[in-house]
């Protein structure tokens, strides 16, 4: 499946090999990513779509927000990513 904006994506490569991110643009053939935390939204990770493995297609209320370009918070993108997980520290900092 092709990954776009607002998808859950899987890093397969580098440090953050297992991490789960967000696509928050696309830019050729590298992704913008972010997951609140290691990633912000102020300063997201670039990483080459082959090094990147979809995983889902979250329909929740932070990717329709990444999709209209509405403004996002570490915050959200923690939580959304804890619920998807079924992690149980969703906003722990650090």
């Amino acid at each position: 499946m092709e990954i776009t904006r607002a998808h859950l994506v899987e890093a397969t490569a580098g440090r953050e090999r297992g991490k789960l991110f967000y696509v928050l643009r696309t830019d050729g053939d590298y992704l913008l990513l972010a997951d609140g935390k290691s990633r912000r939204v102020e300063a997201p990770k670039r990483k080459k779509r082959k090094h990147a493995r979809f995983v889902a297609d979250p329909g929740d209320r932070v990717a329709a927000k990444i999709r209209a370009d509405e403004k996002i918070t570490n915050s959200e993108l923690r939580k959304s990513i804890a619920s998807y997980s079924g992690a149980d520290n969703s906003d722990q900092e650090g």
